[in-house]
């Protein structure tokens, strides 16, 4: 992107708390970064989980058999937690694309009010033998 783009990005200088009021800065990023690093612990979580249910089933059983029950468990809950992984990503890239958008198209209202105040409309022709506008 270029750097005329990122221009419309940039908030006026209030204090933070007038901005959240007014919507002239998005908060949206930073909360999105901060939700996206608290889903990856959770998800970690959840791969501990998988990881010491398979480890409980490997010492509780006896035999060879059941020990080697752990290891589809482990298997099967680390490919779960790639998949999470994945999904939460995508979820999260997905809300930072939209904001990005936004604050794209913003940009460009702004470049387009601009280049509108700079070159006004032309007026339309009169049509032979009317009256030129009062003003």
């Amino acid at each position: 992107m270029s750097g005329s783009s990122r221009a419309g990005r940039v908030a006026p200088r209030r204090g933070l708390f007038l901005n959240i009021l007014t919507f002239e800065t998005m908060i949206t990023g930073p909360v999105i970064h901060v939700l996206y690093w608290a889903g990856l612990g959770m998800i970690a979580l959840t791969a501990f989980g998988f990881i010491g249910a398979s480890v409980g089933i490997a010492l509780r059983e006896s035999t060879i058999v059941g020990q080697l029950a752990s290891v589809p468990i482990l298997v099967i809950g680390l490919l779960v937690v790639l998949g999470l992984v994945i999904a939460w990503r995508a979820m999260c890239e997905f809300y930072v694309a939209i904001f990005r958008i936004a604050e794209d198209l913003r940009a460009l209202r702004i470049a387009t009010e601009a280049e509108a105040q700079r070159y006004p409309a032309p007026t339309p022709p009169q049509p032979p033998g009317s009256a030129p506008p009062t003003s």
